[in-house]
């Protein structure tokens, strides 16, 4: 079966199937990232350049709790995206909310300064070589699928960032919280006058979008090494992902996510040279024939 496989295919099987596995893992942190990104922006209106060192510091977050309190990876995945969504509404709080009835290019730059400070912050703290952060016990070892060792760690980093993605995507768009947050980005002043405070839920908004951001950075933790770099590493990927499914949509940054972080492993297997920048081609094609993106509204 495996030899017709690898005759139809014109590579080893395991080769194959190691780089879509791989791939998936890629798409999985693509799209819990981007997601963060659409729910911020497509509710705030804010291209949040923080985000990458938001996902940085739920991997730090993780590895503190660890190393400083004990606490494994569990209570990490509990705790990480509390304390850094917290942090994310004292940011809010004092810079970002002054920035809504601003040009979008303002919000940017101040995101932007944030995430190069924050980053410098840790860099000068924990210096750039990376930090281990083990695998939790529950999840250690390998499942034999006959044609490949799947790592059971990746298969429950793949389970959890569908889980979130659709979770968030159930609140949004079919709950009475998102109903209210969506018509809050449309008429803010009308759903203020049902009593419903506004401003909070905005800010509790982006604390929930930098909140998914930790989420990751946990579920990343024992895969890439915890470094102050690991976050913008990712983000120049991560935007060119939230472009080609349509800024502010939820539901595109979902299946984009996923769907480029398989196209990238398979790229990697038939041409290699390409896996790099395989996702900026298809951004420049996608912004030529849809420029509001796959899944966005002109």
């Amino acid at each position: 079966m495996l030899d017709a496989i690898e005759a139809i295919l014109g590579v080893p099987a395991p080769l194959l199937f190691g780089q879509l596995l791989l791939g998936l893992i890629n798409g999985a942190f693509y799209a819990m990232l981007s997601l963060g990104l659409a729910v911020i922006f497509g509710l705030l209106n804010i291209i949040n350049f923080t985000h990458g060192a938001q996902f940085m510091m739920g991997a730090f977050a993780a590895w503190m709790l660890l190393a400083w309190a004990g606490l494994g990876y569990w209570w990490a995945l509990l705790l990480s995206p509390l304390i850094v969504g917290f942090s994310g509404i004292i940011l809010e709080k004092l810079f970002i909310s002054r920035l809504y009835k601003l040009d979008h290019l303002y919000g940017l730059l101040l995101t932007l300064g944030l995430g190069l400070i924050i980053e410098g912050v840790f860099r000068n703290e924990f210096g750039s070589s990376g930090l281990p952060y083990r695998i939790p016990a529950e999840l250690s070892g390998a499942w034999d699928l006959g044609f490949m060792f799947m790592p059971i760690y990746r298969g429950w980093v793949v389970v959890a960032a569908l889980f979130f993605c659709i979770a968030t995507w159930l609140i949004i768009e079919k709950t009475r919280l998102g109903a209210y947050l969506r018509a809050a980005t449309e008429r803010a002043e009308l759903v203020q006058a049902f009593g419903i405070n506004v401003p909070r839920m905005i800010t509790l908004t982006y604390g929930a979008g930098v909140a998914l951001a930790a989420v990751a950075g946990v579920l990343a933790a024992p895969i890439y090494s915890v470094n102050p770099q690991m976050g913008s590493n990712l983000i120049i990927v991560v935007f060119a992902v939230v472009v080609i499914g349509g800024m502010g949509s939820i539901l595109g940054s979902i299946i984009t996510g996923f769907g480029l972080g398989i196209v990238e492993g398979l790229t990697k297997v038939y041409y290699p040279e390409a896996s790099a920048t395989v996702i900026f081609v298809i951004m420049a094609i996608v912004l030529l024939a849809r420029p509001a993106g796959l899944f966005g509204r002109a």
